[in-house]
């Protein structure tokens, strides 16, 4: 059974068939938060996800894109108002894209201080290399009070943990982060209560094909093992933990 379950970042727009992904995430009962990369992307992705009960859309301007595509965070500042969810935002300091690290903090400020301004918004964020400058960030630009951050794909340090739990961050788990015996006691050291759960398809696979907001179901069994804690009762507490934050 997938209802009830929470995929709290996919890239529902990326697969071959947007229009499809959309309508299975709905009809399988998944709360899915259907990211996007390019502001350009936003209406349509608004559109599809407008038409469900379970998706909901997310303005991005994604960091590995803003060499390319700074330009269009004005395009980003006409749609804000739209939506309560914002993302994939973020930074990246890996080997492709650390050349373009200040233009990625000048986007990354200013989406934090317009989510700052307009409250109340919901972002899920990227800091691939970058967590420290990710929370810097989150902390002198967005007060907890006038927003919430999701950290996707966590693979900072168990300090770097720390002080995003401090600031109020919660965290989204996948099954990539869950296999890697590094990150693996960095995800222990998470409370359970800070806890979503993610596929980020279609960039990581379930078997030989795409994940798609479903298969987060493995994810929640695999969080149970972890915790010696019933796959059902994981699944609640990640219900509960997206009650808490779009509260």
């Amino acid at each position: 059974m997938t209802a009830g379950l929470v995929d709290f970042h996919c890239h529902l727009d990326l697969y071959p068939d947007h229009e499809t992904a959309v309508r299975e995430a709905d009809e399988a009962g998944v709360f899915t938060l259907a990211v996007t990369t390019t502001p350009r992307a936003w209406p349509r992705n608004h559109e599809l996800a407008q038409r469900t009960k379970h998706v909901r859309a997310a303005l991005g301007l994604h960091p590995q894109l803003v060499a390319e595509r700074e330009a269009e965070i004005a395009l980003w500042d006409d749609y804000l108002s739209e939506t309560r969810y914002v993302g994939e935002v973020g930074l990246d300091a890996g080997p492709r894209y650390y050349k373009s690290m200040e233009a990625q903090q000048r986007v990354f400020q200013h989406v934090l201080r317009r989510c700052a301004g307009a409250g109340d918004k919901i972002i899920t964020v990227h800091s691939v290399r970058a967590v420290r400058a990710v929370l810097e960030h989150v902390e002198a630009f967005l007060p907890r009070s006038r927003g919430k951050v999701v950290m996707h794909w966590f693979t900072g340090t168990k300090s770097e943990a720390r002080r995003a739990m401090e600031l109020g961050c919660y965290f989204s788990i996948n099954a990539a982060m869950l296999a890697s015996e590094r990150h693996l006691t960095m995800v222990q050291a998470i409370p359970l209560d800070r806890l979503l759960t993610e596929t980020d398809g279609p960039f990581t696979r379930t078997g030989d094909r795409p994940s798609k907001p479903s298969d987060v179901a493995w994810v929640v069994e695999e969080l149970g093992r972890l915790h010696r804690l019933p796959a059902a009762h994981v699944a609640k507490i990640v219900r509960d933990n997206l009650r808490n934050l779009v509260s």
